[in-house]
């Protein structure tokens, strides 16, 4: 044992009770000015591992250590808490600072180097508990009323704590938030315009591949680089000790870190153009010839009409509840509508994914038979489907989304060139050759069709969550949205009529397919659109993919597992195929397949789900309810008499 330090910590009642007697004469100065002590014996070497560790020299104390600290007596005329924290802090220049009164490390510290490696001068690198000393238990409590002499200096309810509360530099605490200025200002605006906590994406146009990790709100992101984040923050998280500064509800797992929007109007406007224009564009002109000129503009702008009330209604439904398309689903009605709006989603995206297949595979035969007759001939509509599947299986396996920024964005450029050359094409034809004669203003045979292909073209409710969370001012989203809504629209309906009006009868699924074949620029301009669309259908692919593997394997990460990533994989490469298989029965009938995921899968989502959502959640005034029931009852005859009819139409033409 070390008796310099035994004597330091031992303390008789004798000596109390004549530090009591003292009185005046003894203060906290006594502590300080003391004779010189005696010196200690020898200490004894011992095999001992704890008893081994290297001493710790204290300075010589005083004859009469003024212990308990709560005896200790006062001069006249002083302040009793301004002699004890004196003594206080004269105790503490007497402690070895590198030792604490904690007991956290007695099980997992390392044992001590032994005196021949470390000298006695040398102190411990980190922090350690002052019962690995020599005679820890017999001092422990000289440590301990330092310790609470520390942590009576904070506020009284973090004295309540034994050991000292960690920093909150990077912490928000919402009660000295409240006390902040401003605050019932910000809560107000917080409640009037919503919380939109979900990352911005579109730091720039080259982002908007990005949306598609956000979409319907929904945090899709599957990166291996996010699951590394992710780790790291588990680590901290288990390495903090709770304190009452711990929040009880923790942030909520999520592969992207939140934070506020950035993107600007100007950027919100462009970015929304891209959410609207892009295959479903190429069918309007089949769309306008299946209803009529007339029929299709009043079908067309009608549609716009009441898919822009729907975009405000599940924007009111975000305002007051926050979160994604199928949180706000949860929240109001339960899990099982959260379940059946994902549904529709998954339904919607892969129904889209088999039409860019259609397409793509009908697009380069063409090609291929106006370049050469032998090889159209050889290589079918069902054998580029097939092709294309080796192209899409391995992009399909991308887990980071935004690796396909530069590709996604040269096929927005080749797009915008057909979307172009297609205005020019058809201007110049009615202005040479005029309206063609096969021009009809209602057709009773097909019109049906039009209504979903109509549905299918303004089809971008669930990038609408999003684009609004990325926007620096999201409260300037709903005048843009209205905006864009009025561009589109005309844009649309420009180029249904004008293309029906140009070829008439003989106007094809693709309008891309009436321009002349003979043409080389038109050749390779068909053929660049067809990659295009290609290479932009694993895009589509990601949301679906994404919320169906959630389903299957929850939380689970290929990087921890990968048999986990292996299985994944699978599972894309199963939903590829399918979608294959899917397009290669609906090759030929582009026009009725794409009519039924419009009155299918897109009419609850863009009509039936934000009416009731509003309906009952939102909506106080009865004239608003009644407005939301009208929209309900309104969306459900279209899905079920459009599809009945989509099915019948082509049922009729396979026979």
């Amino acid at each position: 044992m070390a008796v310099v330090v035994a004597r330091v910590l031992t303390q008789t009642p004798a000596n109390q009770t004549a530090q009591k007697e003292h009185g005046a004469k003894t203060s906290a100065s006594s502590f300080v000015s003391s004779s010189p002590p005696r010196p200690p014996p020898p200490v004894p070497v011992s095999t001992d591992p704890i008893l081994s560790q290297p001493e710790i020299r204290l300075r010589p104390p005083s004859p009469t250590p003024p212990f308990p600290m709560a005896d200790l007596s006062t001069s006249p005329g002083r302040d009793p808490d301004s002699d004890s924290r004196e003594a206080n802090n004269v105790l503490s220049q007497h402690l070895h600072p590198q030792f604490t009164a904690s007991l956290q490390d007695e099980l997992t510290a390392p044992p001590a180097e032994p005196p021949a490696e470390q000298s006695s001068g040398d102190a411990p690198s980190e922090p350690q508990s002052s019962l690995r000393l020599q005679g820890g238990d017999i001092h422990r409590d000289l440590y301990r009323i330092d310790a609470k002499s520390k942590i009576a200096r904070l506020d009284k309810r973090a004295a309540t704590f034994s050991f000292l509360p960690r920093r909150t530099d990077d912490v928000v605490e919402e009660g000295v938030a409240a006390m902040e200025p401003g605050s019932f200002r910000r809560h107000f605006v917080q409640n009037k315009y919503g919380r939109l906590d979900q990352p911005g994406v579109t730091s720039s146009f080259l982002d908007f591949l990005d949306i598609y990790g956000n979409f319907a709100g929904e945090d899709l992101a599957d990166t291996e680089e996010e699951s590394a984040i992710v780790e790291e923050e588990e680590e901290e998280e288990e390495e903090t000790r709770p304190s009452e500064r711990t929040a009880l509800l923790r942030r909520r797992r999520s592969s992207r870190a939140s934070r506020p929007g950035d993107a600007s109007n100007v950027k919100t406007f462009f970015t929304l153009l891209k959410a609207f224009v892009g295959t479903g564009i190429i069918f309007l002109p089949k769309a306008f010839r299946n209803g009529g000129i007339l029929f299709s503009s009043i079908t067309l702008v009608t549609v716009s009409l009441i898919s822009t009330l729907c975009f405000h209604l599940l924007l009111e439904c975000r305002r007051h509840y926050g979160g994604g398309y199928g949180e706000i689903g949860e929240r109001i009605g339960g899990p099982r509508l959260r379940t059946l709006i994902l549904a529709s989603i998954v339904i919607s995206q892969l129904g889209f994914v088999c039409a860019c297949i259609i397409f793509t595979a009908e697009n380069v035969h063409a090609v291929l038979e106006a370049v050469t007759t032998d090889l159209g001939t050889a290589l079918s509509t069902g054998k580029l489907i097939a092709v294309q599947l080796l192209v899409l299986i391995p992009l399909s396996l991308i887990r980071n989304i935004s690796k396909l920024g530069p590709i996604a964005l040269l096929a927005d450029v080749f797009i915008l060139v057909g979307l172009a050359y297609i205005y020019f094409y058809d201007i110049a034809s009615l202005a040479s050759r005029g309206l063609a004669s096969s021009v009809e203003l209602f057709n009773r045979q097909s019109f049906t069709l039009t209504i979903g292909s109509c549905i299918f073209t303004f089809e971008g409710i669930g990038l609408i969550l999003p684009i609004q969370s990325s926007m620096k001012r999201p409260e300037h989203f709903d005048k843009l949205l209205y905006t864009v809504m009025i561009i589109i629209t005309v844009l649309f309906t420009a180029v249904g009529a004008l293309s029906y009006a140009t070829f008439g009868a003989e106007t094809k699924t693709e309008i891309i397919s009436n321009l002349p074949r003979t043409d080389r620029f038109v050749n390779v301009l068909q053929f660049v659109y067809s990659l295009a669309i290609l290479v932009s259908t694993p895009i589509q692919l990601f949301p679906a993919v994404r919320i169906l593997e959630g389903r299957l394997f929850g939380q689970n990460s290929g990087k921890r597992d990968p048999m986990i990533k292996w299985k994944k994989n699978v599972f894309r490469t199963g939903a590829v195929m399918t979608c294959g298989l899917i397009g290669a029965v609906g090759a030929g009938d582009l026009d009725k397949f794409v009519s039924l995921i419009g009155s299918f899968a897109c009419v609850p989502l863009v009509y039936i789900y934000p009416a009731y959502l509003h309906w009952k959640g939102v909506a106080e005034s009865p004239w608003v309810k009644r407005g939301d029931i009208a929209m309900m009852v309104l969306g459900v005859v279209f899905m079920v008499y459009t599809t009945s009819a989509t099915v019948s139409v082509w049922l009729e033409g396979s026979a």
